[in-house]
């Protein structure tokens, strides 16, 4: 059977935490598989791992449909993995969701869903599939100083009101489950303060007027959003219920015919020109938050007028805008675990198996990343392509790439005789896309 290099190995052994001795190697098994497999299914994973017949498939089967292991406590030890390479100050966290297209009525969660690659403004597609909401940790890497990471460590999978109750499950919107993954990792490590970066569909009450206590937000507020003061202080014997909001301020739009400042950024790998208003204001559902509120007017380009806030309200307007930008860092891991560890293609039906399979995709892009992150990157020999003289960093598919040429290599040094090659080692040079060219 083949094996992953041992530094890898090295980086998932304590994993093994969550789960008895036999479910981790059958964990370690899966995860050789689907670094090499062309196809993500179980069954092919066992074919590409080199252990097909050696033990029963169904056993592999029940990793994910029966084992006793739970993913949030992978999660939350993955977050130590991490730890080594935060940052000082409060941990950056993206939350998104993403859909994983699906076929099958009985595929336990599955619902039609809005596409956002296929539709367009005037177009809303629906496909058939899961919605999941992931919550990643933004970190930056020494061997890529000009990028930053979002390693995915919590998932919860919405279900739709139909969906909910075919499967008779209590109904919960996707704020409400991004909700539950920040309070899942604020709780376990409450010594820390974290802050969250989210796009608007997070960026609402739900999420604002709930989060934990060591959290914080930054997100975009809609341009008639009602803005006000704090609550004046309220002096003694006086009647009444006591003020929550103070007097009205004029909303974002309004906002722009006060005077502003102009200045150049350099987010999104361009340099923008803009205007900038700034104000500290209490947005009106969540008036006990006071929050940085930037208005930015492109001045060139043709974008329109979007409006950001923080609830760090010490921050400067030109970092609350860099740091909503990380955000985007989490669609990145979405592509990178879609296009390269096929994220939509395993094919559990059952409950447990639907709830754990996909994740691991997840997972296992944060892991092959850290992993780059240690011993990787002093390995790395991209291909040679002389008409693509602009790259100037990895992408994901050469970190894969670099684990799967040395994973091999140290299979072969350790298995010299021809005749101990697994079934399907020929069948995976060819396949790969980096030894395919």
């Amino acid at each position: 059977m083949l094996t992953l290099v041992p530094s890898f190995v090295a980086l998932v052994e304590p994993l093994g935490w969550t789960m008895q001795a036999r479910s981790f190697r059958s964990f370690l098994t899966l995860l050789t598989g689907w670094i090499f497999a062309t196809r993500r299914t179980i069954t092919g994973m066992l074919l590409a791992a080199g252990v097909a017949g050696r033990r029963h498939h169904a056993a592999y089967h029940r990793f994910f449909s029966a084992a006793r292991w739970s993913l949030d406590e992978l999660g939350l030890l993955l977050f130590h993995l991490i730890t080594p390479w935060l940052a000082p100050g409060p941990v950056q966290l993206t939350l998104d969701d993403t859909l994983a297209r699906k076929r099958g009525l009985k595929v336990f969660g599955a619902g039609m869903h809005h596409d956002p690659h296929l539709s367009t403004r005037k177009l809303a597609v629906l496909r058939w599939g899961h919605s999941w909401v992931v919550l990643a940790v933004v970190v930056k890497l020494p061997f890529c100083p000009q990028r930053v990471f979002s390693l995915p460590l919590l998932f919860r999978l919405y279900l739709n009101q139909k969906a909910s109750s075919r499967w008779r499950r209590t109904y919960r919107k996707r704020t409400e489950l991004a909700v539950e993954l920040l309070q899942r990792l604020c709780r376990a490590h409450p010594e820390r303060s974290f802050h969250a970066l989210a796009d608007s569909a997070y960026g609402g009450e739900t999420v604002l007027g709930h989060l934990p206590c060591n959290c914080g937000l930054t997100s975009r507020m809609p341009l008639n959003a009602r803005l006000h003061q704090p609550p004046p202080v309220r002096k003694p014997g006086t009647n009444g219920r006591p003020r929550v909001r103070g007097m009205r301020l004029p909303t974002p739009q309004q906002a722009l015919q006060q005077r502003g400042r102009r200045c150049e950024l350099a987010i999104y790998g361009r340099h923008d020109r803009v205007r900038l208003v700034e104000l500290v204001a209490h947005w009106y559902g969540v008036p006990a938050r006071p929050l940085k509120v930037v208005v930015v007017e492109p001045l060139v380009g043709g974008r329109p007028v979007q409006v950001f806030y923080s609830t760090r309200t010490e921050q400067a307007a030109e970092q609350v805008l860099v740091d909503y930008s990380r955000r985007w860092s989490i669609e990145e891991a979405f592509q990178g675990s879609k296009s390269h560890l096929g994220f939509e293609q395993p094919q559990g039906w059952s409950r447990h198996a639907a709830l754990r399979t996909a994740p691991m995709a997840l997972l296992l892009y944060s892991l092959v990343v850290l992993w780059f992150a240690r011993a990787g990157h002093a390995l790395c020999r991209p291909l040679v392509r002389p008409w693509y003289r602009t790259k100037r960093q990895p992408s994901f598919a050469d970190m894969l790439m670099t684990l799967r040429r040395e994973s091999l290599r140290a299979w072969v040094s350790a298995h010299p005789a021809a005749s101990t090659l697994p079934q399907n080692f020929l069948r995976s040079l060819i396949d790969m896309p980096a030894f395919a060219g």
